[in-house]
């Protein structure tokens, strides 16, 4: 899988510009015409990447803006990024790895309060719910 993202130039480029940036690392990009994101107006040149080259995203993102810099008055006002799903190596998960600790870590109260309490609070929202039942 490559490395995908957009860039948006600051113009349109000529078919000489085009030649100059496909020499200096864009010969896999699809160039189309489009428009500033912040004025609809503005005609620009929008530069589709997929690169299976570069090791890292940000070394390809880092390559295109560096061969840009190679037409003059042109630039970047636009970069856009597509999500990519988070990749799981096999055998790790979501779940966080802890350790219990005794009470007088975790507070003043004993551990057997917290229980009772937590037992309280359980039954009052229990109670609460049941009420709110009753008057629906």
């Amino acid at each position: 899988m490559g490395h995908k993202f957009s860039l948006v130039l600051s113009r349109q480029i000529t078919d000489e510009e085009s030649v100059t940036l496909q020499e200096a690392g864009f010969a896999d990009a699809a160039f189309a015409t489009d428009s500033l994101p912040t004025n609809a107006d503005v005609a620009v040149t929008k530069v589709d990447f997929d690169d299976t080259v570069s090791p890292s995203l940000a070394e390809a993102i880092e390559s295109a803006l560096e061969a840009v810099q190679k037409v003059p008055d042109l630039s970047v006002p636009g970069l856009s990024v597509p999500a990519v799903p988070k990749e799981t190596p096999a055998g790790d998960s979501d779940v966080l790895v802890g350790e219990v600790v005794d009470g007088s870590a975790v507070g003043d109260e004993a551990p057997e309060n917290k229980v009772k309490a937590k037992k309280r609070g359980a039954k009052k929202a229990s109670a609460a719910a049941g009420e709110a039942a009753d008057q629906a």
